[in-house]
């Protein structure tokens, strides 16, 4: 009897304890836009997906392959919590009034250049002067960073031809019908060189430092909910620095999420994704440094797409980033 009553009182201690014990929280739902299509590029984030990094901070992340204008004006609306942007797009969208905070670095350099071939002899932003430069079209990263690209060769618009040729930068550049064309350094070239071209590719992070890909949010979420910030920022940065850790993984992983990835030519989209860890804030993961946004500024300003400079310390911030 004893026993029996020894059995019971254990069983009972047990259903209480379970009873006690924490139950698991459900997910927060994050939509996370790009600005891209799926791409070896974004392999931190299939990492820290396939991981859980994200599951671990309590976060559900989709990924949003949408356009990275409307994005800023989203996040701005509180109409979505963080969007992967371009530092241009945070100035030029807080000069419209729109509340965003640009929180982590996801390049430390700014991953827009300008290729050509060998023979053309462009080596230098000034050896542009005259030439016929393809370009996606006169907006967006691309556009931003031929301009810098100018200012840094002495040169503006006038002393160049700019042709609105999309994303056909390789075709474009092998059918000689572009002296250069205006690529992601990450991308582009690297095609280029693994199809046997020779070419030369100047690259805007060499003359001036700007503020490149980033996670935004809104000043809104930053106030009511800033720990949610720092688990998305947390979760991030370990997909980054656990891609350029571990690449080859980080490539099968990706494999999952990016169409027809599996058949492609696997050297080439490993050398891009080699070139991009060699683009990513893995140093001193993700630092957002001041002078590159006041460098940003002045080449919007140069270009009159702001009409005054604005308060770049409300634009961005570093306080949101793990303890080194």
């Amino acid at each position: 009897m004893k026993l029996l009553q020894k059995f019971f009182l254990l069983s009972v201690i047990v259903v209480l304890a379970a009873g006690c014990a924490p139950k698991n929280k459900e997910l927060i739902p994050v939509r996370l836009p790009v600005g891209y299509i799926p791409n070896i590029q974004f392999a931190p984030l299939y990492v820290a997906v396939e991981k859980g990094y994200f599951e671990a901070e309590g976060l559900s992340v989709d990924i949003d392959y949408s356009m990275e204008s409307d994005n800023v004006a989203l996040v701005g609306a509180g109409q979505l919590q963080f969007a992967l942007v371009s530092g241009e797009q945070v100035v030029l969208g807080r000069a419209k009034d729109l509340p965003v905070v640009y929180v982590m670095a996801w390049y430390e350099d700014f991953p827009v250049g300008v290729a050509s071939m060998k023979d053309q002899g462009i080596t230098s932003p000034a050896d542009l002067k005259g030439k016929i430069i393809g370009i996606p079209g006169l907006y967006g990263a691309s556009y931003i960073g031929l301009r810098a690209l100018l200012t840094a060769g002495g040169l503006s618009e006038a002393d160049v031809r700019l042709d609105g040729i999309g994303y056909t930068q390789v075709e474009a550049l092998v059918a000689g019908r572009e002296d250069a064309v205006v690529v992601y350094a990450t991308n582009e070239p690297v095609q280029l060189r693994a199809l046997g071209y020779d070419i030369d590719v100047v690259n805007v992070a060499d003359y001036m430092e700007l503020v490149a890909n980033g996670l935004i949010t809104s000043e809104k979420v930053l106030k009511e909910d800033p720990e949610l910030v720092r688990k998305m920022v947390r979760a991030l940065l370990k997909g980054i620095q656990d891609t350029a850790a571990n690449p080859d993984e980080a490539y099968e992983i990706s494999k999952k999420y990016v169409e027809n990835l599996a058949q492609a030519d696997e050297t080439v989209q490993k050398q891009v994704l080699a070139a991009s860890i060699d683009f990513w804030q893995v140093d001193n993961p993700g630092y957002t440094d001041p002078q590159a946004w006041e460098n940003m500024q002045n080449v919007l300003l140069e270009m009159g797409l702001l009409q005054g400079p604005i308060d770049l310390s409300a634009a961005y911030t570093n306080d949101y980033l793990p303890e080194q």
